[in-house]
C-alpha cells in the first residue's frame, strides 16, 4: 500500500509555512549565507554612498535575510533583489529568488515580467559599472567589451535559474499528478477488492442455499416414503407377512435410491471443489489477474455445480407417482399436451416441485387422494398437485413425520428463479394445492 499525498504531508509537516523540516533548514541556511554576502557587499556600498559602514552592514544583513521567505512570498524576494541591484548586492538572493519564482505555480506572465525586470536591471547596472571601470583605467579593453560583459552577466544571472526553475516546477507538478493518479488507482483497487469480496460472499451464500435445497429435495421425499412404508410394515408384520416382506423390500429400495442420489450429489460437489482448487492454483500470480475478474468468477461458482449436475427428468414422473402409490397413497396423474424436451434446469425444477408436493401430502395428509396434473403449453409448462382432506387428521402425526417448513420456500425459490409463478395454499374443501407455471424458454 502506498502513502497518499495528504498523509505524507501531514506526517512530515514542518514549522510555519514549510512542508518539511529539511526545507526549513535549507531556507534558513540560504538566508544566512545571503545575509553574510549582503553584509560584506554593504561595506563598499556604504563607502560609495557616504554612510557609516555599520549602516551598510546592518542593511545588508536585513536585506539578505529576506531570502528565508522565498517559499512563502517568492515575488517579494525577487522585487527586493531587483531593488538592491544598483548597490551590487544580493546576487545569491536574486539567483535563488528567480529559481523559486519559476518553480512556483504562478502565472507565466508574472514570471516573465519579473525575470525581464531582473535582466534589465542587471544589464543597466553592469553596463554602468564596467564603463566606469574603463573610464578610470581599471580595464584597458576595447569598447566592445562593455555590451558583451553586460549581456553575458545579465544572461548568466537570469537565464539559468529561470530555466532550471521551470524544469523543476514542471517535474514537480508531473510527480504530484502521478501520485494523485496512483492514489486514485489504489482507491479503485480497494473498491474492486471489496466488491469482489461481497460477490464471493454472496456466491457462497447462494451455494449454501442451493445445496440445502437439493439435500432437502433428495432426502425428504425418499425418507418420507421410507417412514410410511416402515409404519405400514409395523402394522401388517403379524397379520400379513407377505405384505410385510413387500413393504420391507420397498423400504430397502427407497434407502438405496436415497443413498445413490446423495452419493452423486457429493461427488459433484467434490469435483466442483477440485476444479476450484485447480483454478486457484493456476491463478497463483496475482499481478496478472485483474480484481474485477474475481467477482465474476465468484458469481459463477454458485451455478457451476448446478450446470454439471444431471438431475431428475419429467420422463421419470410416472415412476415418482408409482412410488407414492406403492406407499399407500391414491395418486391420479394426468398429462395434457404433447410432451417435449425442455432445458435441464426447467425439467429438474418441475420434477422437484411435484416431488416436494407429494412429500408434503405424505406428511400432512396421509391416506388422502392426490391429483397430479402436468400441462405442456406453447410457451410454458404448468403443474398442479392437489390433495383432498385426509380421512384421519392425526395419521401424519402418528407416522412421526417431522416438518422443517423449508419445502414450500425451496419450491418458491426454484420457480421464481426461472421467472415463473408459484402459488400454494389450502383449498375450500379442506385439502391443499400447489401450483406452478414455468416459462419454457
Amino acid at each position: 500500500m502506498t502513502t497518499t499525498g495528504a498523509d505524507h504531508a501531514t506526517a512530515s509537516r514542518g514549522p510555519w509555512w514549510w512542508v518539511r523540516w529539511r526545507s526549513a533548514v535549507l531556507d534558513v541556511g540560504l538566508a544566512l549565507v545571503s545575509a553574510l554576502e549582503c553584509a560584506a557587499e554593504g561595506i563598499p556600498f556604504a563607502r560609495d554612498a557616504g554612510v557609516p559602514v555599520s549602516v551598510g552592514i546592518v542593511f545588508g544583513l536585513l536585506t539578505g535575510s529576506v531570502l528565508v521567505l522565498r517559499r512563502k512570498w517568492p515575488i517579494a524576494v525577487v522585487l527586493v533583489a531587483i531593488a538592491i541591484t544598483p548597490a551590487q548586492m544580493g546576487f545569491l538572493m536574486g539567483i535563488v529568488g528567480l529559481y523559486t519564482l519559476a518553480a512556483a505555480e504562478l502565472p507565466r506572465r508574472i514570471i516573465v515580467a519579473l525575470a525581464g525586470m531582473t535582466f534589465l536591471g542587471t544589464l543597466i547596472v553592469t553596463f554602468v559599472r564596467v564603463r566606469q571601470s574603463m573610464a578610470r583605467g581599471d580595464l584597458t579593453l576595447g569598447d566592445w567589451f562593455v555590451p558583451f560583459a553586460s549581456l553575458a552577466t545579465s544572461l548568466g544571472l537570469t537565464a539559468p535559474p529561470v530555466l532550471l526553475g521551470l524544469y523543476v516546477g514542471a517535474r514537480r507538478r508531473l510527480m504530484e499528478s502521478l501520485r494523485e493518479r496512483a492514489d486514485s488507482l489504489e482507491r479503485e483497487l480497494q473498491l474492486l477488492a471489496e466488491r469482489a469480496e461481497e460477490r464471493a460472499e454472496w456466491a457462497r451464500g447462494e451455494e449454501r442455499t442451493r445445496i440445502a435445497r437439493e439435500m432437502h429435495d433428495v432426502v425428504a421425499h425418499r425418507v418420507s416414503l421410507m417412514v410410511v412404508h416402515a409404519a405400514a410394515l409395523q402394522a401388517v408384520a403379524r397379520k400379513d407377512p407377505e405384505k410385510a416382506v413387500k413393504n420391507a423390500a420397498l423400504v430397502g429400495d427407497m434407502g438405496r435410491q436415497a443413498l445413490t442420489e446423495l452419493r452423486e450429489m457429493l461427488g459433484v460437489l467434490r469435483s466442483g471443489e477440485a476444479a476450484q482448487r485447480r483454478s486457484a492454483a493456476s491463478a497463483a500470480v496475482p499481478a496478472s489477474v485483474p480484481l474485477a475478474a474475481v467477482g465474476v468468477a465468484a458469481a459463477a461458482a454458485a451455478s457451476r455445480v448446478a450446470a454439471e449436475e444431471e438431475g431428475p427428468w419429467l420422463s421419470e414422473l410416472e415412476v415418482l407417482v408409482g412410488q407414492s402409490a406403492a406407499a399407500g397413497m391414491v395418486v391420479d396423474l394426468s398429462i395434457e399436451g404433447d410432451a417435449r424436451s425442455y432445458a435441464a434446469v426447467i425439467e429438474q425444477t418441475a420434477f422437484r416441485v411435484v416431488q416436494e408436493a407429494l412429500t408434503n401430502a405424505h406428511k400432512h395428509a396421509a391416506g388422502a387422494k392426490t391429483h397430479v396434473r402436468l400441462a405442456h403449453r406453447v410457451a410454458e409448462i404448468a403443474m398442479q398437485v392437489e390433495n383432498e382432506p385426509p380421512p384421519e387428521p392425526a395419521a401424519a402425526a402418528a407416522a412421526g413425520l417431522p416438518s422443517g417448513g423449508n419445502g414450500l420456500v425451496g419450491m418458491r425459490e426454484r420457480v421464481l428463479g426461472l421467472g415463473g409463478v408459484f402459488v400454494s395454499g389450502p383449498t375450500d374443501a379442506g385439502g391443499f394445492r400447489v401450483s406452478a407455471v414455468i416459462p419454457s424458454a
